[in-house]
């Protein structure tokens, strides 16, 4: 390549080209004429410079800024809620001063508590907006904050998100739309002492099925049925059903209750009425068993009493009683108990009482009740026991006595209970712990909500006060959640003014209570966890109070029991 006369190579226009001569070198300038060349030499290397500069290669230009983003992920999702977080990013090439996230939730979907944000609400659209700390985001920064809601499930996603008013840009992080869907609600079915369940499949990618009861799981599928076995006969169980996959499980299956098989032909309606009646004088109205209305499909006869020897139990009419009804005999009386029974009522006879001091507490005197009370079974015709000792017993010993005496007088055998309310609070109360081993012969059990001042539900939220509706609904769900059948639990109230020394209640919201544990209406602040259509009915101390009431207690309560699922 040629030099230039001013020592600025440059590139020859035609490469390949054979340089030209050198030109004749001047003589040196003045100093006045240096300093023109000197500043000719600068401008036309700068010529120069721009040319080579525009024919070397042009290197591409740099990116445009990125934009602001927000992302939503699920990070958590346990069917009744969820966890979820946004994570805000300036993809940006300037500060930003503050951030605002909104989106809305579908219908149904709230949230509850939050963090690292303010929130504001408009029906289904959720605005959260940065604190004070948190709200400069430099370029390529980033904070998160998050939420949690409710319910969960794979449709508790937020939609239409904007950041600042424009797009999030960020689209969902694994928010689990793969969870699979609710399964369809199952059907139950009772047999011999295991219960078969079927329900349609979830949507989405689904591994496998699992059966619940309660926490507990009962089975683990593949497909959309299943039976759980190894159960009791005549027990009752609820189930509930998930489907899972890799992601976790979806929200549980609303609930299915079945009854296995092998419970005893019952003598009494679905839901009936008991009464007590008084053997003996006190302020209320004196009967004649034959005197006791139709209205009561179940009599309890009390009491019948101790002696010296442990287990034993006798009855006869009462001395006091027999006179004040001009000489009442043990002949009338037994032909009363038939009266009844062809009316299609049933008699039992009530061990115990308030000042009872039946006592069975061994092997022996278990056999000695068991023995004594089939002996006045088959003395008076009574159809069964009542167990009313509210001095204590054994619930081991008392246990085998009333499987004894089943064995002796056959499956038609009646056998109720009335524990009082304190008796019921804990299944480690032998009262409860009697109920829960005999329960496949066990009848009903008529705890006396009265006389017992406030007391805990099943809830164990609030001290209920006796004599309202939510005292004997919540109490009653404490038996009805711990193991018995609906059909083993019954309602006892005092029949009026005089019967009780506390715990009196109108017999309308007697009715209330039923309807409540029933069907899960007209409850009052306490709604129990589920509907128990089988509710056995109501008892009442006493068939003599009630007479004494100008019989309100059975003219209100016995119609309401036929309008019970």
């Amino acid at each position: 390549m040629p030099s230039s006369s001013y020592g600025l190579r440059l590139p020859s226009p035609h490469p390949g080209e054979h340089p030209r001569k050198a030109q004749a070198v001047r003589p040196p300038p003045t100093r006045v004429h240096e300093v023109n060349v000197k500043s000719r030499l600068i401008s036309r290397s700068l010529v120069a410079l721009t040319a080579l500069l525009l024919t070397a290669p042009v290197a591409p230009p740099a990116q445009a800024a990125g934009s602001a983003t927000a992302t939503f992920t699920k990070v958590g999702d346990w069917g009744s809620g969820f966890e979820g977080r946004y994570t805000i990013k300036n993809g940006t090439a300037s500060t930003i001063s503050s951030w605002k996230v909104e989106f809305d939730l579908p219908a149904g979907v709230g949230v509850g508590s939050f963090w690292d944000a303010t929130l504001t609400r408009s029906g289904q659209h959720f605005t959260f907006s940065n604190v004070g700390w948190n709200g400069t985001l430099a370029p390529g920064a980033s904070v998160t904050f998050g939420f949690l809601g409710s319910p969960g499930g794979a449709a508790a996603v937020p939609a239409g998100c904007k950041l600042n008013g424009a797009d999030c840009g960020g689209g969902d992080g694994p928010t689990d739309p793969v969870l699979p869907g609710k399964p369809g609600t199952p059907i139950a079915t009772g047999g011999s002492r295991s219960i078969a369940l079927s329900w349609t499949a979830s949507s989405g990618t689904v591994t496998g099925y699992r059966v619940y009861e309660g926490t507990a799981v009962k089975a683990t599928v593949t497909g959309t049925s299943a039976t759980v076995s190894g159960l009791g006969d005549c027990e009752t169980h609820t189930y509930t059903v998930r489907a899972y996959n890799a992601e976790g499980e979806s929200p549980a299956s609303a609930e299915a209750t079945a009854t296995t098989t092998g419970c005893a032909p019952s003598p009494l309606p679905k839901h009936f009425l008991t009464g007590y009646w008084h053997n003996f004088d006190n302020a209320a109205v004196e009967l004649k068993l034959s005197a006791v209305p139709a209205a009561y499909d179940l009599v309890a006869v009390s009491f019948g009493e101790a002696t010296a020897t442990p287990g034993e139990v006798v009855f006869g009419v009462d001395p006091g009683l027999s006179a004040s009804l001009g000489g009442y005999t043990d002949a009338q009386f037994k032909a009363d108990v038939k009266t009844l029974q062809s009316r299609g009522q049933k008699v039992i006879l009530s061990v115990g009482g308030e000042l009872g001091r039946v006592q069975v507490a061994s092997a022996t005197a278990a056999a000695t009740f068991a023995d004594t009370v089939h002996g006045l079974m088959q003395q008076y015709g009574f159809d069964g026991v009542d167990i009313d000792l509210e001095n204590g017993l054994n619930a081991t010993y008392m246990g085998q006595a009333l499987r004894a005496l089943r064995a002796k007088a056959g499956a038609n055998l009646i056998i109720t209970m009335a524990p009082q309310t304190i008796d019921m609070q804990s299944t480690g109360a032998e009262y409860f712990k009697l109920a829960l081993n005999i329960k496949d012969i066990l009848t009903v059990v008529h705890t006396q909500y009265y006389n017992s001042g406030s007391m805990l539900g099943c809830d164990q939220m609030a001290a209920y006060s006796q004599g309202t509706v939510n005292f004997m609904t919540a109490l009653a769900c404490i038996q009805l959640e711990n193991g018995l059948r609906p059909d083993q639990v019954a309602l006892g109230l005092p029949a009026g003014p005089g019967a009780a020394g506390g715990g009196i209640v109108a017999p309308a919201l007697v009715n209330q209570a039923l309807t409540c544990l029933a069907t899960r209406t007209n409850c009052g602040s306490f709604v129990p966890p589920r509907a128990y259509p089988g509710i056995r009915g109501a008892m009442t101390w006493s068939i003599n109070w009630d007479a004494s009431n100008n019989w309100n207690f059975s003219k209100t309560v016995k119609p309401h029991l036929a309008t019970l699922p």
